[in-house]
């Protein structure tokens, strides 16, 4: 039996009424074994069963023969259930219409657990927020606000939308974007995502992306498409549900033609023919790899790991080699100061005043500078007059007089030595290193670098405990810094890659198909290409671009790296459970089919054990609800 693809709330009610009424009449029939309870009423019990059990079970099948040409499970099980009456086993007819009815309320039940993520999304978003516009706050749709607008976040709210935040300080809760359960502090200047909720202080927050393009939003896009893509086994399992139900068909109508031409009385040979119907349907194999495919997908999802389609799912269970972009991915793509020399007086005065003139810089290094003054809550100095040089620095004017700060050119040009031993040794390495001065004299310099994410080394080792061997970096970086990021993170020299361009990365993921499915996980514009060659591509969707997530198969909306880990063992179990499932069904099925010819197997019995076997594997499919992808266990 094959369930609805989208959950339908009026629908599953509609279900639970009628196999209620079901029930009841069983009941009713049922108690006639045991009780003094007239003909006319055990009538009435097994009309309400042929009624409420049979007819909508009927209805579906004559549409799915119609409008589909599809002959589909329900057919079979009225087909059988008719036949039952027709030979004097009424009672039998309404205890498989019973059972049926039951185990698909149940298996709707249960999955819709599973079917009702985009629900579940949606009762996230909030539908008003609090506008700041000319020194007043009032209260506006969701829907209305731009790109620009700026809104207030009072304690215990949800964000309405992707922003930064201008001003305050608070707590955030993640969870249910990332799937963080530790809320993070943030502050001004750092990025929220809508529906993540503010625990204390007030947040004056800028508008980064309407709600339609949100963080959010595209979740819910990415999880409407994953219900709506089928999985290679899922694509099978329907192809052969529709084939062998013809076949089932066709095949109890011949075995009742061979009961017949061995002599056996017709009822006997319909009551037979009826029971090898019930026997050989294929509810348990339609029904076992969507029950598993459905809970995977919804567990991934409340960890922060968002399949396209089963399809991606079941290819990164099989993967053998993950490649990765450095920059953004196993690193923070942000510069942070890793080594400060002072010439000429303290740390702090030092660090004032190269932040004064780095001060009006959007370059990545003079951020990680104003990051680091605002870490040690310095004021940077009063630096006027400040213009860039192109690729070499930049000169301003402070109350001493003209100050200058960059690289090793513009310090040639000023004809300033850099010959000092703690110059000399900031620079013996892979960092960027930034000198100030004035006129000749050096006053000191900073070294900048990326840093890897704290998860990246704990995740890559989680990969390769899977049993991953194969696992590559690449980047367009310099050799040297590679190697420093890549040993940090336990990668043998030969598994780094550097200086590379992105069709370079194309032909690098190609070498690696040929010894088995790849995964590339990038976050840049860079990386769409490399995700889209690779047999799995992976996109870090919160803060990766919308190219990379447009050409990715899976969004990582967390930035921890084990996720990925986890995601990966998720993806393997899932197929290990499929398996059990085809088999277990098959098995049944067999056993089911060989007692229904040889061994006189009754309608009941086959009855019990078809639908029995048929919740057994979705239960066993909806196991993956409770395995979900944390942070703690990744």
């Amino acid at each position: 039996m094959t369930p609805a693809p989208v959950s339908d709330p009026g629908r599953d009610e509609l279900g639970l009424v009628l196999t209620g009424l079901t029930l009841a009449g069983m009941i009713v029939a049922a108690a006639s074994a045991y009780g003094d309870i007239s003909a006319q009423v055990t009538a009435f019990g097994l009309t309400l069963v042929y009624i409420f059990g049979g007819l909508p079970s009927a209805a579906r099948a004559l549409h799915s023969l119609w409008f589909d040409l599809v002959l589909d499970i329900d057919l079979l099980m009225v087909v059988a259930a008719v036949a039952a009456a027709a030979v004097g086993a009424t009672f039998e007819g309404a205890v498989l219409l019973t059972l049926f009815s039951l185990s698909g309320t149940l298996e709707n039940q249960a999955m819709g657990k599973a079917r009702r993520a985009v629900e579940a999304l949606m009762a996230l978003r909030p539908e008003t927020a609090l506008l700041r516009r000319d020194g007043t706050v009032a209260e506006v749709p969701v829907a209305s606000l731009a790109a620009g607008d700026v809104v207030v976040i009072r304690p215990g709210s949800r964000m309405p939308v992707d922003g930064t935040i201008l001003s305050g300080e608070g707590a955030i809760n993640e969870s249910t974007v990332t799937g963080e359960s530790v809320p993070v502090v943030k502050g001004p200047g750092s990025s929220v995502f809508e529906a993540t909720v503010n625990l204390d202080g007030v947040l004056d927050l800028r508008v980064d992306r309407s709600a339609s393009e949100s963080t959010v939003a595209r979740m819910i896009q990415l999880v409407t498409q994953a219900q709506a893509a089928k999985a290679p086994s899922e694509r099978f399992s329907s192809w052969f549900g529709q084939r062998y139900t013809a076949a089932v068909l066709a095949g109890s109508v011949i075995a009742f033609g061979v009961f017949l031409w061995l002599g056996w009385p017709q009822q006997d040979a319909l009551y037979r023919a009826a029971t090898l119907l019930v026997a050989a349907s294929p509810c348990a194999i339609v029904i076992s790899v969507p029950a598993a495919i459905l809970s995977a997908l919804s567990a991934a999802a409340r960890g922060g790991v968002l399949f396209k389609g089963g399809a991606a799912l079941e290819t990164l269970g099989a993967v053998r080699s993950f490649a990765f972009d450095k920059t953004g991915t196993l690193t923070t793509g942000q510069a942070e100061v890793t080594g400060i020399v002072s010439l000429t007086g303290s740390e702090d005065t030092f660090l004032a005043l190269i932040a004064g003139i780095e001060a009006q810089s959007e370059h990545h290094i003079a951020s990680a500078i104003r990051r680091l003054i605002d870490r040690r809550g310095l004021t940077p100095a009063s630096v006027t007059g400040v213009t860039a040089i192109p690729s070499e620095g930049i000169v301003g004017t402070d109350d001493i007089g003209p100050l200058w700060a960059g690289n090793r050119r513009l310090a040639a040009r000023m004809g300033a030595a850099l010959d000092d031993p703690g110059l000399l040794r900031l620079a013996d390495g892979d960092q960027t290193v930034i000198y100030m001065g004035r006129g000749r004299q050096v006053l000191g310099a900073v070294a900048v670098a990326d840093q890897t994410r704290a998860s990246s080394h704990a995740g890559i080792l989680a990969l390769r405990k899977s049993g991953i061997r194969q696992i590559a970096m690449m980047t367009g970086d310099r050799r040297p810094v590679a190697l420093r990021i890549g040993s940090a993170l336990g990668l043998r020299d030969d598994e780094i890659h550097a200086d590379l361009l992105p069709e370079d990365k194309v032909v690098l993921i190609a070498d690696l198909a040929a010894g088995g499915k790849v995964a590339y996980v990038g976050d840049g514009v860079n990386d769409a290409a490399a995700l889209a060659r690779a047999d799995v591509g992976i996109a870090m969707g919160a803060a990766g671009s919308d190219v990379a997530l447009q050409a990715a198969d899976v969004a990582l909306l967390s930035e921890n790296m084990e996720r990925l880990a986890a995601a990966h063992l998720l993806a393997k179990r899932t197929g290990r459970i499929i398996r059990q499932n085809l088999v277990f069904a098959m098995g049944a099925m067999l056993v089911l089919v060989a007692g229904s010819l040889f061994f006189n197997l009754p309608l009941p019995l086959a009855v019990v054990g078809h639908e029995g076997g048929t919740v057994l594997v979705v239960l066993n499919g909806l196991r993956l609800l409770f395995d979900p992808i944390r942070s703690d266990r990744a």
